[in-house]
Formats: structure tokens, C-alpha cells, sequence
């Protein structure tokens, strides 16, 4: 296993937990008369909410900003950085960064704001709901490079959300092509959409292929399934389990937090004393 993944989690097979922001400034949805004061006041509430639940780790993204762009507005990372400014003196377990659907985008606001690694779709070309989705790996690494972010920690997404590889290649040669070529310090695996089930099978294939590269279970956690994933995964990143009734447009139930991180714990503890 990648040494990086122990020296930023103090836990094996991290839970890591989205802080999914409302609606900004440039976005459809954002409601300019509370203005982005409500955005911070609702992230504020739920980064409570996730940390006294017991999760491993944060990461902070603009999923409310539908429908997304594969390459953003100035606006949206720097309402971004402004928001997580006014969290951090509040954020107590390590914390990454997703502007989503942009690479270089994340990397500048992990390097602006601290975090420690950052999610996207950094590898090949995709048929998606937002249109082709080209994507160039070599520049953004050397971007990353360039701005002094070479700590921060890329999450790639081999299989994303709303879109499929264009090229007729198997899973387990995109993957295995991806660490060899791309230099990836995390994969994520997902299902459909936020929310849905990740396969299985396809998360056992990448695992397989990965490896000493660490595999990240992306969606479709729940607590009655934390322990299978976790069986496979070397860790999960949930968002839509936390949420009031499992809904993804609701705020974080925090009982549901406390829910899903004891079938966590209870999943590792059973790990461990089998080793």
C-alpha cells in the first residue's frame, strides 16, 4: 500500500466524508438574496455535524453547482476558497478539494486553501451528459508542478459519473494503463451518479489491477454495505448516506453519520483481528 495514505489518515481504509456546498455565485441554482453568507453558514453546520460523527477525513466540493462544467469559471474556485477560508479554523481531520469537473481548477484551490489531495477525472476521453469530456493529464501534472502543489495528493476517477469511456478497452488495462502512464496517487471507483451503488466486480477489477496504488469506493456506501466495500476498497468517500432520509439534495443527518462510522469501525476492528 501507498506509505502516503497512513501518513495523512491515522486509521486503515479511511472514511472520507463530502461537504457538499450549496449553490454559488455563477450558478443556476445560487440564491443571490441569501447570498454566499448562507452557502458558509450551511457548510458551517455540516462540517459540525461530520466531524462529531466520527468521519476520517473531509473533502469540500461545489456539488450543487448542476449543471457542471469540465472546465469552470473563475467564480466558482474563488467563491470556493473564500468559503473554505471562513471553515478552516473549523476543520479538525485532514481535508480535500473537488471543483468539479476541472483539474486544474481543484489542484489551484487545494494549493490556495491547504488541502491535501483533490478528486477528479484526469484521464481519458468520455461520452458524458455535459458533452465530450477530453481530458489531458500531462498538463495538468505539470501544472500542478508549476504552482508549488506537488504535496497535493491527485484522486483519479476511472469510472465517473454520467459518462462513458470512449475507447473499447477493459477495466482492467485502463487501469492498469492509468498507474503506469498517469501516475495516480488514489482511484476512485463509482457507480452511476451520486448516490448509486459502485459495482462490485468493478471495484474488485480495479483493486486488483491497482497495484500497491490505493482504491477508493466513490459512491453507493451505506451502512449495511460499509463492511463489504471496505473488504475490497482501501477506503470510501461518501456524501448522499449522510444525508437526511439518504437524499441527496438534504442537509447532513448527523444520527445517520454516527450510523454508518460505527458499521465502519466495526468493519475494521473485524479486518484487523483476522489479519
Amino acid at each position: 500500500m501507498s506509505d502516503w495514505l497512513g501518513s495523512v489518515f491515522p486509521t486503515t481504509k479511511p472514511v472520507i466524508a463530502m461537504l457538499h456546498l450549496s449553490a454559488l455565485p455563477g450558478d443556476p441554482g445560487f440564491d443571490s438574496t441569501a447570498g454566499i453568507r448562507a452557502v458558509v453558514e450551511r457548510a458551517k453546520g455540516e462540517l459540525a455535524d461530520l466531524q462529531e460523527g466520527g468521519v476520517d477525513g473531509v473533502m469540500i466540493s461545489n456539488e450543487f453547482s448542476l449543471p457542471y462544467l469540465t472546465k469552470t469559471e473563475p467564480i466558482t474556485a474563488i467563491s470556493m476558497a473564500r468559503i473554505i477560508g471562513e471553515l478552516l479554523d473549523d476543520i479538525t481531520v485532514p481535508y480535500g478539494v473537488n471543483v468539479l469537473w476541472d483539474g486544474r481548477a481543484s489542484i489551484d484551490l487545494a494549493v490556495a486553501t491547504g488541502a491535501q489531495w483533490v478528486r477528479e477525472i484526469f484521464t481519458g476521453v468520455y461520452a458524458s451528459d455535459f458533452g465530450l469530456w477530453n481530458t489531458n493529464v500531462g498538463e495538468v501534472a505539470r501544472h500542478r508542478a508549476r504552482i508549488g502543489g506537488a504535496g497535493v495528493k491527485l484522486f483519479f476517477n476511472i469510472v465517473p459519473e454520467s459518462a462513458k469511456y470512449l475507447a473499447d478497452r477493459d477495466l482492467t488495462s485502463i487501469t492498469e494503463t492509468t498507474v503506469f502512464a498517469t501516475l495516480p496517487d488514489a482511484i476512485c471507483v463509482s457507480g452511476l451518479t451520486a448516490g448509486a451503488p459502485t459495482d462490485t466486480q468493478a471495484l474488485a477489477t480495479v483493486k486488483a489491477a491497482a497495484g500497491t496504488v490505493p482504491v477508493f469506493v466513490n459512491t453507493g456506501v451505506r451502512a449495511h454495505n460499509v463492511g463489504d466495500q471496505l473488504a475490497i476498497a482501501d477506503g470510501a468517500i461518501i456524501g448522499t448516506f449522510f444525508k437526511k432520509d439518504g437524499v441527496f439534495e438534504n442537509r447532513v443527518d448527523l444520527t445517520r453519520v454516527h450510523e454508518l462510522m460505527g458499521a465502519a469501525r466495526d468493519a475494521r476492528a473485524g479486518f484487523a483481528a483476522a489479519e
